[in-house]
């Protein structure tokens, strides 16, 4: 006990001597138990913050008693296997049960087990965790099974006493993925990530490289607006050496498994014009393909006035396969999810129009001694917004966002429900969002986005931030609410899409076989409320010529439209949000 005195000493020294940032940020704060000392240790890890040391300070003084009543109990949740889920697991449960005594197991497993656990859960009792870190593609899901807390309900009642006083919702940055129709939380946003448009921007500011491009296709490179120039430039890099190597104009992946569907699910299709307009998600048409009608899905079929098999939904598989058949490395089809995605950090891909920005996280996108960056390891590649396709009309979503969503099924013990809310507000406090942030850039605050720390940062995250601060982010959304029965539903994609791959069925079979499996599951599944009502079956014809999805074949090829970056960023700065 003896050696810990100077060290205690120490510790109030530093806490009582006003920092130098001035009389707002000055710390008065005694500490009294070993929660205290937790306290001052944490304010001091939880940096960067977008909170001074003060009010990182109350925010950890407001945890520590409101668990005062828990401490020494237990809970379980559980999330995916992504370094934002990793860091939650192996540092902030660590710092929160030092902080509140409360003990928390976050066990990190993968995706698909996550959805096969909560469904479990939810329909058939089984206690498998106190809350989830679950994807809010599932929020269409959990509406019509009633079988999680709507957390603005729960805030007001049940939970208010345990209800962070700084959670401040209107801070986060896409907290409608979460929501019902009826704008009611079902799901509260821990981390989410962009699928983006990544390019060499070295290469495509080359003088030589510019001019080689503009003289076979009589415009400028720059980034693509739409996939007729993204087609372009992939075909280009794919025949022009640079520096006398052999490099590819496009990246993907397609090996058979449940991360190819992710792949389609991932807005794939939106990205090339499926679904009616409208933010977060098109209605009465989504991008699934799905029609809803008064909230009740009606089919995914054109048949049935859904656009899954439409001319759209067909020329979005039939530009994937294609694309990676002739611009993508030659082992693209062995790939998955996991193992393609930092394959652009070796240096010999030019663009790839869909980057899990996930990956860039990664430290091979950042180092001294990659390819893709400088001596001083800043990037040469940057991010922009995703080429849309020919039937994409403004008013669309244009991309995916994934947003892993703290969600609690209404089956928890009350007091294990209490602890686990306040250790998910622990999880995406101010406090906390920012460093999480700096770990696995999976941003979900608005306060974290516009910090200082990142406004002096920007040159590190090649136009990141900047897409993040612009208007343009609304149109990057999750799956939304039509969708009835994520589980079941998007298990049946990847199989199809498989099929096109290896020949044994056309683009065209494989989206009609695909849409009428969705139907018939959508027909037989049992819902609580808003289960599908199939609509009967109707010439296409008919639908064809209603107004919005599903749109007939457009066979004309788009005129390619590129922009230069610096105009681009020019433009995010203007209409920041």
């Amino acid at each position: 006990m003896k050696t810990q005195k100077p060290i205690l000493l120490l510790i109030l020294l530093l806490i009582l001597i006003p920092n130098c940032k001035g009389k707002e940020d000055t710390i008065n704060f005694i500490p009294t138990d070993k929660y205290d000392l937790a306290i001052v240790n944490w304010v001091e890890v939880f940096q960067p913050s977008a909170l001074s040391r003060q009010e990182r300070l109350e925010e950890l003084l407001w945890f520590k008693e409101k668990a005062k009543v828990f401490r020494g109990k237990k809970i379980k949740t559980v999330a995916e296997n992504i370094d934002t889920h990793y860091w939650e697991s192996r540092v902030l449960a660590r710092a929160f049960f030092e902080i509140t005594g409360i003990e928390v197991e976050h066990e990190i497993i993968g995706e698909g087990d996550v959805v096969t656990r909560i469904m479990d859960q939810i329909e058939n009792g089984t206690l498998w965790y106190d809350a989830y870190v679950n994807d809010a593609d599932m929020v269409g899901t959990h509406l019509r099974t009633q079988g999680v807390e709507v957390i603005s309900d729960y805030m007001k009642k049940e939970g208010k006493e345990f209800t962070n006083p700084n959670l401040d919702l209107n801070d986060f940055l896409n907290l409608e993925f979460g929501q019902d129709y009826d704008g009611n939380l079902l799901q509260m946003p821990d981390q989410q990530f962009a699928n983006l448009y990544w390019f060499r921007y070295d290469w495509f500011t080359r003088e030589d490289i510019k001019k080689q491009f503009k003289d076979k296709y009589n415009y400028e490179l720059g980034v693509p607006l739409n996939w007729a120039a993204y087609e372009d430039i992939a075909e280009f890099f794919t025949e022009t050496p640079i520096d006398g190597k052999k490099v590819y104009g496009h990246s993907d992946y397609g090996q058979p498994g449940a991360s190819l569907g992710w792949r389609f699910t991932d807005a794939w299709l939106s990205i090339a014009g499926v679904g009616d307009k409208g933010l977060p998600n098109g209605l009465p048409v989504d991008e699934w393909g799905i029609r809803v009608e008064n909230k009740v899905p009606v089919g995914s079929s054109v048949s049935r006035g859904g656009e899954l098999n439409g001319p759209a939904a067909v020329y979005a598989l039939t530009k994937y396969i294609d694309w990676m058949k002739k611009y993508s490395p030659s082992n693209a089809f062995e790939l998955d999810w996991a193992t393609h995605g930092p394959t652009a950090s070796e240096g010999n891909v030019a663009q790839q129009i869909f980057m899990y920005i996930t990956w860039l996280s990664d430290a091979r996108f950042h180092s001294a001694d990659s390819p893709v960056c400088d001596k001083y390891g800043k990037p040469k590649w940057r991010v922009a917004p995703t080429p849309h396709g020919r039937y994409w009309e403004e008013g669309m979503k244009v991309g995916y966002q994934d947003a892993g969503s703290w969600t609690f099924p209404k089956n928890v013990p009350e007091d294990r429900k209490k602890m686990a809310w306040l250790w998910a507000q622990f999880a995406v406090s101010k406090t906390v969002d920012l460093k999480k942030f700096s770990i696995g850039g999976t941003p979900i605050r608005k306060s974290t986005i516009n910090s200082e720390y990142l406004s002096n940062r920007l040159d590190d995250y090649g136009g990141l931030i900047e897409f993040y601060r612009s208007k343009d982010g609304k149109k990057w959304t999750d799956s939304g609410p039509n969708v009835p029965y994520y589980s079941g539903l998007s298990a049946l994609w990847w199989k199809n899409v498989a099929k096109a791959i290896t020949g044994e069925f056309t683009p065209q079979q494989a989206m009609d076989n695909l849409a009428d499996e969705q139907d018939e599951l959508m027909s037989k599944v049992k819902l609580k409320a808003y289960a599908p009502k199939l609509n009967p079956k109707r010439d296409p014809s008919y639908w064809f010529s209603q107004p919005g999805s599903p749109r007939p074949e457009i066979k004309e090829r788009e005129t390619p439209k590129t922009i230069a970056y610096e105009e681009l960023l020019k433009q995010w700065t203007k209409e920041s949000k």
